[in-house]
């Protein structure tokens, strides 16, 4: 449990890093007189940075191992903190945010590699969703100290501490978590398989025995190697089959991650307190309702984390997609019927604001119960040993183009109106409902070295989507 803890702490950075733009995105705006359209990008930038960073972990992991890839991303949280907090003008902030957009692309692949990898099977589901923890912990704790800050310095377009804004030092208090994972890394022990993967056995023989005790550990050293064993480097190549472009199994990791973006809850952590100030609450209010969504969003984890062994993935994802799918379409007909103001936003009144507001806190309680934890896990035991960590990176580096796709259109289509980016995201909804219902199958319980390629259990009578 502490080994697993210690590795999600890179999913907390990535809830920190992604969300903490959220409070300060109103004084940017301000501070260096931003349009619509680069104020999105400026948001979305660390999701490009996140991509390519998702996109070279797998790789350097392979390479280097699990954990001094995990201390360069603490590097690189701990860089962008800096560079992002003293920028002085939005082409250094943008910088900053890729530089911490890298690490947040490492760590979310580093992590659930690192936990799957480390965890008994009977268990994977629940340590493999820390990672979710994690990650909404550290939203959570962006959010609080957005709040704080805020609150403290009247307003974070105003000055707080040593003459610096208040939404400045948002981006500075990153660096505390940064240097507290950087440490914690050297208490835990390396991955296991990849140990075995590079012929260290009996440094991976003590820490499986750690893990796992004595009893039939010389068995399951030769699965581990069985199923690592190649004759090359790991490639790419890997990840390619014959007709259909890509492996089966790969092509439901690629669905899964997509999917957990496009039905659009990081527009909820993203641009709440903007989207909330914009149909008439206060800067205040909005960050107050902020913090309370993540609260929500904490409290469904657990739920998850106590039910996805029990109750197994699949019937987490079903229940997720129809409740995502009905909570944002009720917030899509009330924007869409709500009356507009002067400059064309829409005006909640007593009744329909706070039906939107349950709607967006019910929406984060079904993704916080299913997509949210749910995918991390199965990417993290999904893929077969020996390209898991390559095929975790294609996923992830997908997730994080897909989140920022969403994120980087929402500005505008907002401006055009808020009715039809949630009616987007509710058929997104819809859709991963019929994803799940055809080409997900169940990994409960199943042992990572019986994760056979294309006939894995999660890729069992599956066709290449589409």
């Amino acid at each position: 449990m502490r080994i697993a803890s210690v590795a999600a702490l890179g999913g907390f950075l990535f809830g920190y890093d992604s969300a903490v733009i959220n409070g300060a995105v109103a004084a940017i705006e301000d501070r260096f007189d931003v349009a619509a359209g680069p104020l999105g990008f400026a948001v979305a930038s660390a999701l490009l940075g996140a991509a390519a960073g998702a996109l070279t972990a797998g790789k350097f992991a392979d390479r280097f191992g699990r954990l001094f890839t995990m201390k360069v991303a603490a590097v690189l949280f701990f860089a962008s903190a800096l560079v992002t907090g003293f920028a002085p003008n939005l082409a250094i902030l943008v910088f900053g945010r890729i530089v911490g957009g890298i690490g947040v692309g490492v760590a979310s692949v580093i992590a659930p590699a690192y936990i799957a990898e480390v965890a008994p099977a009977r268990i994977r589901g629940r340590l493999g969703s820390l990672q979710q923890l994690a990650i909404v912990s550290g939203i959570f704790l962006s959010l609080l100290v957005d709040f704080a800050f805020a609150s403290a310095a009247g307003g974070s377009r105003n000055e707080f501490w040593f003459g610096l804004e208040a939404w400045r030092w948002m981006f500075l208090a990153m660096a505390v978590p940064a240097v507290v994972y950087g440490v914690l890394t050297l208490t835990i022990p390396e991955s296991p398989r990849y140990l075995i993967a590079t012929h260290r056995i009996p440094e991976a023989r003590r820490i499986l025995s750690t893990l796992l005790g004595e009893r039939g550990l010389d068995i399951k050293i030769e699965r581990i190697r069985e199923t690592m064993e190649r004759e090359t480097r790991p490639s790419w190549a890997d990840l390619r089959a014959p007709r259909s472009g890509l492996l089966p199994i790969v092509w439901v990791g690629l669905g899964l991650s997509v999917f957990q973006q496009f039905v659009g809850i990081n527009v909820i952590f993203y641009y709440s307190s903007v989207l909330w100030q914009a149909v008439g609450f206060s800067e205040s209010g909005s960050l107050v309702i902020t913090v309370i969504t993540s609260v929500v969003n904490i409290a469904t984890t657990l739920i998850a984390i106590a039910s996805v062994d029990r109750f197994g993935r699949r019937p987490l994802l079903l229940i997720g997609s129809v409740g995502m799918a009905v909570t944002l379409g009720t917030l899509a007909v009330v924007f869409g019927t709500a009356p507009l103001n002067a400059e064309g936003a829409p005006v909640l009144s007593d009744v329909t604001g706070p039906i939107a507001l349950i709607a967006a806190n019910l929406f984060v309680v079904a993704f916080g119960m299913s997509w949210g934890p749910v995918v991390w896990v199965l990417l993290g035991e999904a893929f077969p040993n020996r390209i898991r960590a390559a095929a975790l990176a294609f996923a992830a580096c997908m997730q994080w183009v897909a989140n920022w796709l969403i994120t980087v259109s929402f500005p505008s289509l907002s401006d055009i109106s808020l009715s039809l980016a949630y009616g987007l995201y509710t058929v997104f909804a819809v859709l991963s409902l019929i994803f799940v219902l055809r080409w997900v199958r169940e990994t409960k319980g199943v042992e990572l070295e019986d994760m056979h390629g294309d006939t894995s259990a999660v890729a069992a009578d599956v066709r290449r989507p589409g």
